[in-house]
């Protein structure tokens, strides 16, 4: 590694927490940072930062591939940001580091946002991303059967869109990109949304108004105030739900709050109410309904993670050894 004063600064404000990997400006063989600034050489990494993967300018992705004899597994990061904003450097150190020592290699992607286009253009992005990565898996060594997804708030609801659509994959295009399948193996994810429906927010016991209330809401559905409660906002909102989506063949699903399971009232703030840990637990009966694993786990009134309806033998799981779990189900 060369220990270089650009080197040095880069590792500086990573660990400052002013930046992440996607701000460095170099491509290269390097280790696993650590948070005492030294590298871990046991797993080189191969950095590739802003590779297109479509013509908008947002269209990019940062890529880490670790160094594998075997095609290695993929996780996605998809960030958040009320679809208005947020970017791919918003991956945590601490949470790249756990994947990469685990030898998944990972991808973050940036994606269309609402001052440019509504939904569905957020989701159709990302899946675009899932079907470039499944085209080059070949000259990234990237095993293209284990590809899972993570992100919070926003990049929560684009995983879970992905994992609950219908293949996107068009057999009978030109473009062979889009051949390319859009299924993932599992979603672990933070603060997620399974639908942004008001409705679907007042039936898990959230009272309206709730989401309406949030700045992301009109622009991402693209319609006015006076549209709220009609049927083109219905269709709208039904559309770019990913519960909507649910079938019996959907990967399995992790959904971590950093909110209490609390009843609404007056009181209770407006992040808490788009992020409630209840919008998690109503997409779980679903998935229970179906033979589907989804764990849902949130704080309680200590701070402490805790498992939703968990039995004695149950306890809190990481979203590593999550994703770990079910790409291990899928190498035979």
């Amino acid at each position: 590694m060369r220990n270089t004063l650009k080197d040095i600064v880069i590792c500086f404000l990573l660990i400052a927490g002013y930046g992440s990997w996607a701000n460095s400006p170099e491509t290269g063989n390097r280790g696993i940072l650590v948070h005492d600034g030294t590298w871990q050489n046991t797993k080189a990494v191969q950095y590739l930062r802003n590779v297109p993967y479509g013509t908008h300018e947002r269209n990019v992705m940062d890529i880490w591939l670790v160094n594998s004899e075997e095609p290695a597994p993929l996780v996605l990061y998809i960030h958040g940001g009320g679809f208005r904003q947020g970017d791919k450097s918003s991956l945590r150190l601490n949470e790249l580091n756990a994947f990469l020592e685990e030898g998944f290699s990972v991808a973050a992607i940036n994606y269309r946002l609402t001052d440019t286009a509504p939904a569905p253009a957020a989701y159709l992005d990302c899946a675009k991303a899932l079907q470039f990565l499944r085209y080059h898996a070949k000259k990234w060594n990237i095993d293209n059967r284990r590809i899972a997804s993570t992100g919070g708030s926003a990049g929560a609801g684009i995983s879970m869109w992905l994992a609950f659509h219908d293949d996107l994959a068009n057999p009978e295009s030109d473009d062979p990109i889009e051949r390319e399948s859009t299924r993932l193996t599992c979603v672990a994810v933070n603060n997620g949304q399974p639908s942004y429906d008001p409705r679907y927010a007042e039936k898990a016991g959230i009272p309206r108004p709730n989401f309406e209330n949030h700045a992301f809401f009109l622009p991402f559905y693209n319609i006015t105030v006076r549209d709220i409660d009609t049927p083109l906002a219905y269709r709208r909102y039904e559309e770019a739900a990913p519960v909507t989506y649910l079938s019996s063949d959907d990967p399995p699903v992790l959904l971590d709050y950093s909110y209490t399971n609390e009843k609404v009232d007056e009181n209770t703030t407006l992040d808490h109410i788009v992020h409630h840990p209840r919008l998690g637990i109503a997409l779980k009966e679903k998935l229970d309904s179906l033979n589907i694993e989804c764990i849902v786990q949130y704080q309680d009134k200590n701070g402490q993670l805790v498992r939703h309806k968990a039995n004695s033998n149950e306890n809190i799981i990481s979203k590593t050894d999550f994703i770990k779990k079910y790409f291990n189900a899928r190498m035979d």
